[in-house]
Order: structure tokens, then sequence, then C-alpha cells
């Protein structure tokens, strides 16, 4: 058995992830602040409830828990947000993702699973986006997670510090079970957005960008399963505990599916219509990005095996019909 640190242990990506490590036999050490993650979230192994800049804190988590690896998911993660109030950002995923650096090499090269994003590649030239299109974000959170894989890029060449970079897509669904999915409260997501729109949960859809170049004018993105996004984690420790290099790579379902598309399944999921409020494009939006998934598929034999999107659609309306609040 492993026990491996997951920073953001209690938010939704990350608690997904904390699951299905105990399910693998596993023991997840869930390291989260609780600023956006929920306690209750917290079911596969203990919460160490602190602040990741604070590199006491760090030391006394390894200290008393050993870890034989990270996960680190952490982060600020709104993109609109980034753009108008950076600093908060830069904080969380700029010092904070270094802090996290420092302790696994002061701490036996303990590897890393580090949680990126396809917010790196901004407006990407050509689709569909491989690991070697290039990086140019246009977020301050792109730039800020992009600054992440490039401190993880150095510290393998000097220390010899071992990390699997995973940049995801648009995550999406909940686990089936039910047991866990995402915050309603703090949710910046478009599926449970239009999910809780459509069944009266929430307010009316606002549509960012209707005159994109896209075949409808609105913005397409790639949606990939919470669940596929952890098991591709699990995936990502086995390799790296099994001596292999340090890799990055794209986590995404491989299509794209632009905005009016994904409310026509909304609608046929839950059977209503979804009230839409169209709006300016958002700054740092890209219009469209949808992931080329090769390179995950030979690293680490993974596929997006439950990421059709009527399945995303269908099993984050069963949590948010579930836990409306």
């Amino acid at each position: 058995m492993s026990v491996v640190l997951v920073t953001g242990g209690a938010g939704y990506i990350g608690s997904h992830v904390c699951k299905t490590l105990a399910s693998s036999g596993h023991r997840p050490v869930a390291c989260d602040d609780l600023s956006s993650g929920r306690e209750d979230h917290v079911r596969w192994g203990p919460l160490e409830q602190g602040d990741i800049t604070d590199a006491d804190w760090l030391a006394g988590v390894f200290a008393r828990h050993l870890p034989d690896a990270i996960m680190h998911l952490a982060a600020y993660a709104d993109v609109g947000s980034s753009v108008s109030d950076p600093s908060p950002c830069y904080a969380a995923n700029v010092a904070g993702t270094l802090a996290v650096i420092e302790a696994a090499r002061h701490n036996g090269n303990c590897p890393i699973v580090f949680s990126s994003t396809c917010a790196v590649y901004g407006n990407a030239p050509a689709l569909p986006v491989t690991e070697a299109s290039p990086t140019a974000p246009v977020s301050p959170y792109g730039t800020t997670k992009l600054i992440g894989e490039q401190a993880l890029r150095h510290y393998d060449a000097a220390y010899g510090l071992p990390s699997v970079v995973l940049r995801y897509f648009n995550a999406a669904g909940a686990a089936p079970g039910g047991e866990i999915g995402e915050r309603h409260a703090t949710t910046s997501l478009a599926i449970p957005k239009a999910i809780r729109a459509a069944l009266g949960l929430g307010p009316v859809f606002k549509l960012f960008g209707t005159d994109y170049a896209t075949a409808d004018g609105t913005a397409m993105r790639d949606y990939v399963h919470v669940v596929d996004i952890a098991d591709a984690h699990l995936r990502a420790l086995a390799h790296l505990q099994a001596g292999g290099g340090s890799l990055t790579l794209n986590l995404g379902s491989g299509s794209g599916t632009t905005v009016r598309e994904l409310l026509k399944v909304v609608e046929s999921v839950t059977g209503r219509p979804v009230p839409v409020e169209p709006h300016p494009r958002r700054s740092g939006d890209p219009a469209a990005l949808y992931a080329n998934i090769d390179r995950a598929a030979g690293a680490l034999d993974w596929a997006p095996a439950n990421s059709d999107l009527g399945n995303i659609v269908a099993s984050a309306a069963a949590w948010i019909e579930k836990s409306p609040g």
C-alpha cells in the first residue's frame, strides 16, 4: 500500500482521485484548506487541513505520513476571476506549487502527479491539440499552471525529481455511486450550471460569446469524465512507481462540443429547456480546444471510457438532484 498526499483532496477532482486511490489499495491523505473543498468529501483517508504555501505545515504533514507520492491538485482555478484579480491565482498556483515541489525534493524526491490544464495552450493554432502544440496561455490561470509545469521540468533536470503532468481539458460528471460531485455554490463549470438552470435550481445559464468561429458561434470544449481523470492519476502513479520517467499528457475525450450542443444534451437528459442569457465573450476564453489523447493512451494505457457526453451529463444531473444545495 502506498501513502499518497493529495493536495486539494477535499475538492471536486481531488475527492474523486482519493476515492480511486483507496479503491485500489492506496492510502490517500487529503491536504486542503477547505476554502473551496468539502470536508464531507474526505471519506477515504485522513484530512490534513492547512495552507500549502506554509512550508512548516507541509514539513509536518510529510513527517506524520511519510508519503510515497504526491498528487498536487490544490489550485486557484477560476479563469475569469484570475483575469480580474490575478493575485490569489499566483499565490496558490505559483507559490503553493513551488512549496509542494520543494517539500517533495527535500523528502527523497517524492514523485509528483501534477494537475495542469488545457489553458496552457491558449488559442491553439491547430486542432486537435497535442502535447507538442505551442503553449501560449491567454489567462493568468493558464500562465500560472504553465509555470508549475516548467518548475517540475527544471527540478527533474537538476535534482532528478520525477513527475507526470496531466493537462486536463474540461472535467465534468460525478461519481456513479452518487457519493461525491461538483460543489454547486462555487462552481464555474458549464455542465452543472446548465443542469441547475434547467432544473430551476440556479440562475439562468449565461452564454458567454455567440460570435466565435465555430459551427454555431459558441465556444467549443472537450469534456472528460472526472472518473476518467481520477483513473489517469492512478495510472500515472503506477508509471512513476515502476521507475518511469517524467511525462506531460493531455486528458480529454478527444472530441469537441460547442456550448449550444452541450445545452441540447442537458435538455435531452433533464427533459427540460435550459434558460439562456447571451453575454459577450469573456477575456481569457479561447474559441475552441479539444485534445489529441494518443500519448496518454500509449504511455498509461488510458482511455476516456466514461466520457460519452450523455453519460457525463446524466451522472452530473443525478448528483445535483440528490444534493441540490
